[in-house]
């Protein structure tokens, strides 16, 4: 069957990621232009909620690029692009927030975050093997091909779920730190859950099209063993 019914479903999810990222792009982009009250970059920011979390250890960098935002677990760096570091937006504070947010939920070792970095590097090698057994299975119409990479795909569908917690639990951490440290006022909370919830739909997307895709081979897998057992 060269058109699976799951595929229409995957289309429609597929269609909300593309969605999702025009929104992104779309309110960082008109965020930018509303300078928020305190008047704090960033980079400021970030500083300021790193330092009064006991996180004075934890360095903020810059680095090339447009939303290439992140926190690097693995050496305790809090990385913001260009536009965040140096701009004093709606956006950028939301965005440097965020990323601090993950940064107190490492200190803190939030339980969602610990289990995704303790499945990463597992994730990293099924994730790279998947696609193959999974092509090798319909190619070849192995059945026991397939359920093997059935069973590699659900680590990086796993992956994706748990990242979900993870965002929206970082997001919440940066506008409360925001608002309670006097970062952003009441009347700027609406652009900041603008730009962090767009940010946050990206990664529910993503999510439905893996959990649509391991359920799409899942029911070829089990229709294809109810018709060799015929």
């Amino acid at each position: 069957m060269l058109f699976h019914p799951m595929d229409f479903l995957i289309l429609i999810a597929f269609g909300l990621s593309i969605w999702a990222q025009f929104k992104v792009k779309g309110n960082f982009k008109k965020w930018s232009e509303v300078e928020t009250k305190s008047r704090l970059t960033g980079a400021e920011v970030a500083r300021r909620i790193l330092d009064n979390n006991g996180l004075h250890h934890v360095p903020v960098e810059p680095i090339p690029g447009t939303l290439t935002d992140h926190y690097d677990p693995t050496v305790c760096v809090v990385r913001l692009s260009e536009p965040v570091y140096y701009s004093s937006s709606i956006a950028s504070v939301s965005v440097a927030a965020h990323e601090v947010g993950h940064a107190i939920q490492h200190k803190e070792s939030y339980g969602a975050l610990t289990l995704r970095h303790k499945m990463f590097p597992m994730v990293n090698l099924t994730s790279g093997i998947a696609p193959f057994l999974l092509l090798g299975g319909f190619l070849f119409q192995s059945f026991s091909l397939i359920g093997l990479g059935i069973i590699f795909f659900s680590a990086a569908v796993a992956f994706q779920v748990i990242t979900l917690p993870v965002e929206f639990n970082a997001s919440t951490r940066a506008k409360n730190l925001m608002l309670s440290e006097g970062i952003i006022w009441n009347d700027e909370k609406h652009g900041v859950n603008k730009v962090l919830g767009a940010a946050a739909l990206t990664y529910v997307a993503a999510a439905l099209i893996s959990v649509l895709e391991l359920l799409k081979y899942i029911l070829i897998f089990f229709q294809g063993t109810r018709e060799e057992d015929n």
